[in-house]
């Protein structure tokens, strides 16, 4: 750390050092210091370091220069000196100032040649002061671009080494999903054809077991349907064995028992006809005694066709006693309704209300 901080200290003064005059070093050392402790503070941060105080104890080169300035000053302070003093001498001796005219000339010369030798070593001194710090600089320079050049390298060879990384690693990721890939394909379609051929199995096995259903039900069906046939075989057997062996007159038993439902359904031709009004005008009564009113509802029973008319259009016939009373009570029943609409027949007009509706099964 410490070989370090102190590459950084003086690396910083020099820079400073080429940046200003030697003579403006010597004369403005608060500026000096200033630059020192800003340039160098900000070096020492970058690794951490803080620079807390910045003393200058002595100022010195090699060359001498200033030295040779401080001489330059000295002297010049000492004519100053002289010539004040010889002016106060020439003031109060007028004939002394010629004496010493000599002198002081001596002097002068002597002085503007040591100025002169003086100057003449300020400017060798300047010279090689300014070849110093043009050589510095390039010096400064070259180190500069020799360090920028091998970062750039040590970068350039960072990201091929990264690339070439980076590559490797993209090759190695795009082989590991490959093989992922494809294995889980190949596990995905051997999964496939396990659950097409167990999903196969399942609609076979439940065809089979609808199939087996269907074939036991209509089984079932069948002897039900044949047993029922059985059934009815061996009723109808016994029926007409009950009559005497007459099968005529077993179909005869058979009839009179659905005689009510056979009548029931012959009904319901006008059983659901429904009269919402009714407005007539009669003239009175028509050539068999009956009026207008009377022979709509006379006309409108007898479009029911009587029992034994239906049975002789299915090419049955009823037994006589069956036919007779039948066709009697029929006949009594539409001449009462005959009767109730001729006691109606005298109105001039007949309210819907009025109106009865006989349903002729009753």
């Amino acid at each position: 750390i410490q070989e370090l901080a102190k590459d950084i200290i003086f690396g910083q003064l020099r820079l400073i050092i080429a940046t200003m005059d030697i003579e403006e070093i010597n004369s403005d050392r608060d500026k000096f210091l200033l630059a020192v402790s800003n340039n160098v503070e900000i070096e020492l941060k970058k690794i951490g370091l803080k620079l807390i105080n910045v003393n200058v104890t002595d100022i010195t080169d090699e060359s001498g220069y200033l030295e040779a300035l401080g001489k330059e000053a000295a002297a010049k302070a000492i004519n100053d000196a002289k010539k004040s003093v010889a002016e106060k001498h020439r003031d109060g001796e007028i004939g002394q100032a010629n004496a010493q005219k000599d002198q002081r000339i001596q002097v002068a010369a002597a002085n503007a040649s040591a100025i002169d030798g003086e100057n003449q070593a300020k400017i060798e001194v300047a010279q090689s002061e300014a070849l110093r710090r043009e050589r510095e600089a390039e010096a400064l320079r070259q180190a500069t671009a020799a360090e920028a050049v091998q970062a750039a390298k040590a970068k350039q060879e960072a990201y091929i080494a990264q690339q070439s990384a980076e590559q490797t690693r993209a090759e190695l990721e795009k082989a590991t999903q490959t093989a992922d890939v494809i294995v889980k394909a190949q596990i995905s379609k051997q999964q496939a054809e396990i659950e097409a051929e167990a999903q196969a199995e399942v609609v076979r096995r439940k065809a089979k077991g609808e199939a087996d259903a269907i074939f036991a039900k209509m089984e079932a069906e069948a002897k039900g349907n044949q047993e029922i046939l059985t059934k009815q075989a061996e009723g109808m057997r016994k029926l007409v064995e009950a009559a005497g062996g007459d099968a005529n007159a077993a179909v005869k038993l058979i009839v009179a028992d659905k005689l009510e439902e056979l009548i029931s359904i012959q009904v319901e031709a006008i059983k659901n006809i429904k009269i919402d009004k009714i407005t007539v005008w009669d003239t009175g009564a028509g050539a068999d005694g009956k009026g207008s009113t009377a022979n709509f509802l006379s006309g409108l029973m007898q479009s029911v066709p009587p029992l034994n008319d239906l049975f002789k259009q299915a090419g049955m016939s009823l037994p006589d006693f069956l036919g007779e009373d039948i066709q009697e009570a029929l006949k009594k029943s539409q001449e009462e309704a005959v009767k109730r609409a001729a006691e109606a027949d005298n109105a001039e007009t007949l309210d819907p209300k009025d109106v009865e509706v006989i349903e002729p099964n009753k």
